[in-house]
Order: structure tokens, then C-alpha cells, then sequence
């Protein structure tokens, strides 16, 4: 059992972010925290003076309303937001709050992956907490 969960969420994936929340709230300790972290990805220097710079702004706005939706349902639970690579942000942001567990999701791994990995192999291979992967 856990007291301080990390879930990291794609906004995109309704089935991930259930499949997530009922695998951390299943782990934790009665009065456990558990925080709704979505990374922002920053934009490739190639592709930013074509995007408006209202539009960051706008889906960051979003991003928070949608994570404090997810988290108004639970006990205890906190959205946050940060901006980087997913992985490696998930893990030094879990170091930094203190996390003692980390579920992720995963999707069915591509080719791709095996090359150059995934979000959920890299917070596997690199986080300094428990991890549990959601299939």
C-alpha cells in the first residue's frame, strides 16, 4: 500500500486514466495522496513559429480544467502540470514530491518502442519508486 501515488494521465486515453485511477485508489493507503500529472511536451523549434502563441496558453488552460475535473471525484487528489519530455519528467517530478508509487498506462507496444522507447519503459527503467504499468 501506497501514500503518495503518481498517475500520470493522457488526456486522450478516458479508458487509461479509469483503467489508472482504479489501480492507484486500490493501492492506497487509507488518507493517501494521489496527483493527476500531464506533461506537456514542448514544441519543436521547427514547428513554433507556426503555432499562435495564444494556443500554449489556451491548452494549458484546458489541460488544467480537465485534469481538476478528474480530480474533484476523488479523495484527496491534486492535478498538476509540467512541461518536458513525459518520461523523464514523470520521474523527476515523482522525486521531487516525494512519490512512493508511480502508475502509469501503456499501450500495446509497436515497433517503434523497441528502438526508442516508451513513456511507461522509461519511468520502468528509471523511476527511484515503485511502478505499476496498466496494460
Amino acid at each position: 500500500m501506497y501514500s503518495n501515488i503518481l498517475v500520470p494521465i493522457v488526456l486522450e486515453d478516458d479508458a487509461k486514466i479509469d483503467a489508472s485511477l482504479k489501480a492507484a485508489r486500490a493501492m492506497a493507503n487509507e488518507g493517501a495522496h494521489i496527483t493527476l500529472l500531464h506533461v506537456i511536451e514542448m514544441i519543436p523549434v521547427y514547428v513554433s513559429d507556426y503555432v499562435p502563441p495564444e494556443f500554449v496558453v489556451t491548452a494549458r488552460e484546458t489541460v488544467a480544467e480537465k485534469l481538476e475535473a478528474i480530480a474533484r471525484d476523488i479523495p484527496n487528489c491534486r492535478p498538476a502540470i509540467a512541461d518536458g519530455r513525459a518520461g523523464p519528467r514523470i520521474c523527476r517530478w515523482a522525486e521531487e514530491n516525494g512519490s512512493d508509487c508511480i502508475v502509469v498506462a501503456s499501450h500495446q507496444p509497436a515497433f517503434s518502442d523497441i528502438l526508442l522507447g516508451s513513456v511507461a519503459g522509461h519511468v520502468v527503467r528509471h523511476a527511484n519508486c515503485a511502478v505499476h504499468v496498466i496494460r
